[in-house]
C-alpha cells in the first residue's frame, strides 16, 4: 500500500513538474511546488524509518528463531535417537 503512494506522489511531481513547464512558474506557484516536494521527501523518509524499524524487528525475531533451533539440535543429538 505504501508503495502505490511513492508511486503516486512521484507522478503527481512529475505531472506538476511537467505541466509548470509550459509556461514560466510564478513565485507562488515555485513556492508551492517546493512545499509539496518537501511534503513527499518527508512522506518517503517517514517509510523509510518505518521499513528500517520493521527489518530490526524481523531480524530480532529470526536471531530468536536460530537460537530455537540449535538448542533443538542439540537436544536432539543428546536425545539418542538409536534404534
Amino acid at each position: 500500500m505504501k508503495r502505490i503512494s511513492i508511486v503516486t506522489a512521484f507522478f503527481l511531481l512529475a505531472l506538476l513538474m511537467i505541466a509548470g513547464a509550459a509556461e514560466a512558474p510564478t513565485a507562488v506557484q515555485q513556492q508551492e511546488l517546493e512545499q509539496q516536494v518537501l511534503a513527499v521527501a518527508k512522506e518517503v523518509q517517514a517509510q523509510q524509518l518505518a521499513i528500517a524499524e520493521n527489518q530490526a524487528k524481523m531480524d530480532a525475531k529470526l536471531a530468536t528463531i536460530a537460537e530455537y533451533l540449535r538448542v533443538a539440535r542439540i537436544f536432539s543429538s543428546r536425545g539418542g535417537g538409536g534404534r
